[in-house]
Formats: C-alpha cells, structure tokens, sequence
C-alpha cells in the first residue's frame, strides 16, 4: 500500500518543576522503607519466591533487592502546577519549534492519564486556554496513547480532512497515587507534544500496528475519595493482576513491533532506532532481549524520569533526536503499550523534525515564574 508522507514535524517536552531523589523517601519514610518489600510496589513485581518465567522476569531480576526497584529520580507537580499548565507549555513550546500559530492548527488531540477534573479530559481545557478554534477532542489508550494518536492524527491528516494536528500527552500519576503508597516512589509528572503534518518524499509513518490490553484490566483500579478539604479526587490503587504485566509483556512487545514492521514492508534489520516505552528500569534491556537487537540501537530515559506514562513515548522521540541518535531519513520503530488500554508500534521514517528547546530549559523558567 502507497501512502503519502505524512509523520511528526515538531516534538517538545515539559516537566514539573520538584525534582525527587530517593533520598527523600529514605529520610521520611524510614519505616516504609523497612518494610519495602510487604508494600504495593514491590508486590507488583516481586516473583514471590518462584525462579524466572520469561524474559521480562530475567530482566527484573537484578532489580529486587532494591525496595525502588531501579528508580533513581522523578520530578513531580508542584501544589501551583497542574497537568493543563504542562500540557500547555509543551504544546506552546510544539507550535513554536513548527514554526505555527494556533491558527494553522485544525486539529488537537489531548491524552491527559489522569488529569485534575473528575469526568472530562483536557482537550477542551487546554483549546481555550491555547485560543484554538476548531476541532479538540480526547483521546484514551492509557498509557499507550502516544503511538495510537500518532496514529489517528497521521490518518487524519493523510485523509484530507486536516491539514495540521497538534497531539498533547500528559501524565500526572503524583494526584492520583499517595506519597506513602510504595507505588508512587516509581512514577513522575510531565507533558509532550508534536505536530503532525504532510511530509517530504516517503517521510513519516509507514506501517502501524495496534491491538487492545484487555488481559491487563485489572492491573490497576480507580475509586472516587475526598481530600483534607472534602473536594472529590481519584486515588489509584494497584490490583490483583498485577502478574498479567509479566506474562504478557513479551507477547504484545512481539506482535505489535512485528506487525508494524511487515506493515511497512521492512525488516528488523532494516530499522536503524527502535524506542520503547520505559515503564521500569528494566523494560529496555527486557526488548532488546526479546528482539535480539543490539542495546545501542535503543534508549533508556528510566533513570531521568521514572514511569511517566505515555510521555515516555514523547521523551523517547526528543532526546533520541536531541542525542543525534536518529537522523533525518532513518527508519524508526516506536513502541508504547498500557493497562486497559492499547499495545502499539508503528514504523517511521524520520523527517526533518524541529526540536523545541530541551526540558531542563523550560523547566529554569517555569522554576523562576513560580
């Protein structure tokens, strides 16, 4: 199948600005910490005493003796900040690097993984606070949400009925997850953003493929509580199938990223970066393993950000770029998956993507203007 060129022609990225090392959990929670491996994160991965199963339990491993679980910082919202001021300025930051106003934009689609207001995405939020007129809309595939708007935009664009389309990502797990739940010690805040449009030669996305994560529905739930000052808030909580993760990693890694790859008539081989979602420390070393594909062909920003959700996705494709991993023309492979969402890898062939300024920029100012 012909398509024409159509991908990603700006990407940036916006984080809170409280950075969280380890350190502040040893010296607050010390008794947690003693107690680490009874607590909500090192039962979701924990192989409760059994040898390894797989290749995702391999991977893991080394990691269990750590009540962090490899996390080593993650920056979190402030009490000023929110999802919609993230998502703004990296929209802002998107539009700039693209070299558009608001106008050129005939289309947004937000993915906000737990935004502030109970009930309703950011799309119309975050539309008037930017000044768009014209179509928004949510968009929910957890925390596989960046490649499936990648490709629901790049569709629409390709149809006809868009010429531009901003796609907004953002994750907030610190307003949905107690500091004292172990869990939260292994997930950050932040935003992404990229412009998608019609592209030069056979630019852009060349083959997708995309499939649902029923099997993992009751990794986590959801349940509506009030706060100190009675306000409704969602607060998440880890379930009992937390071990689905395990077992079935390995196989929506293989199907997607192999039915991406033959969409665009392409072979491993072929593929010059690959970038998965890095939900733990491990999952890089976990692909590359399952694929049998060299390590320096990927990224881990694990270390930098901990599990930010779909912005993972985001942050893969910008610093891959902004390290001169990847260059104009290279066939590249994303991959992102989530609970009760989507598995999705889709194939590119990077174009002349601008950058908007690096994160550690934005978030000097956003520190300053606070």
């Amino acid at each position: 199948m012909v398509h024409s060129p159509v991908g990603i022609r700006s990407v940036a990225l916006s984080f809170p600005t409280i950075r969280r090392t380890n350190n502040y959990y040893l010296e607050k929670y010390p008794e947690l910490i003693a107690q680490a491996e009874q607590k909500g994160l090192a039962r979701m991965f924990s192989l409760t005493g059994t040898p390894p199963a797989n290749e995702f339990d391999m991977e893991m491993l080394p990691y269990l003796s750590d009540p962090f679980r490899g996390t080593i910082e993650r920056w979190l919202l402030s009490h000023e900040e929110s999802s919609l001021t993230l998502e703004y300025r990296a929209a802002t930051d998107a539009l700039n690097a693209a070299k558009l106003s608001v106008n050129d934009i005939d289309l947004m689609i937000v993915a906000s993984v737990w935004p502030e207001q109970i009930g309703f995405g950011n799309a119309a939020f975050l539309a008037r606070k930017l000044g768009l007129v014209g179509a928004a809309w949510n968009l929910d595939g957890t925390c596989g949400s960046t490649p499936v708007a990648l490709q629901t935009a790049c569709a629409l664009v390709r149809s006809g009925d868009y010429r531009n389309v901003l796609v907004v990502i953002s994750c907030s797990y610190s307003r949905v997850f107690d500091e004292q739940d172990t869990v939260s010690w292994f997930l950050g805040d932040g935003a992404g953003a990229f412009v998608v449009s019609s592209l030069e030669g056979n630019q852009g996305i060349l083959g997708t493929k995309t499939v649902h994560t029923g099997a993992l529905c009751e990794v986590v739930s959801a349940e509506l509580t009030k706060d100190e000052q009675g306000n409704s808030r969602f607060r998440m909580q880890t379930g009992k199938g937390a071990k689905a993760l395990r077992e079935t990693a390995a196989e929506f890694l293989s199907i997607c990223c192999e039915g991406a790859i033959a969409s665009a008539g392409v072979t491993l081989e072929q593929i010059d970066f690959f970038l998965f979602n890095t939900p733990t420390a491990w999952m890089t070393r976990f692909c590359t393993r399952l694929l049998g594909i060299d390590p320096e062909r990927t990224i881990n920003l694990y270390p930098l950000y901990a599990n930010i959700g779909p912005v993972l996705t985001v942050a893969n494709l910008y610093h891959a770029a902004h390290l001169g991993k990847i260059h104009e023309n290279d066939l590249v492979l994303i991959y992102g998956s989530g609970a009760a969402g989507v598995a999705s890898a889709s194939v590119m062939r990077w174009g002349n993507v601008a950058l908007a300024p690096h994160p550690l920029e934005s978030f000097k100012l956003a520190k300053k203007a606070l």
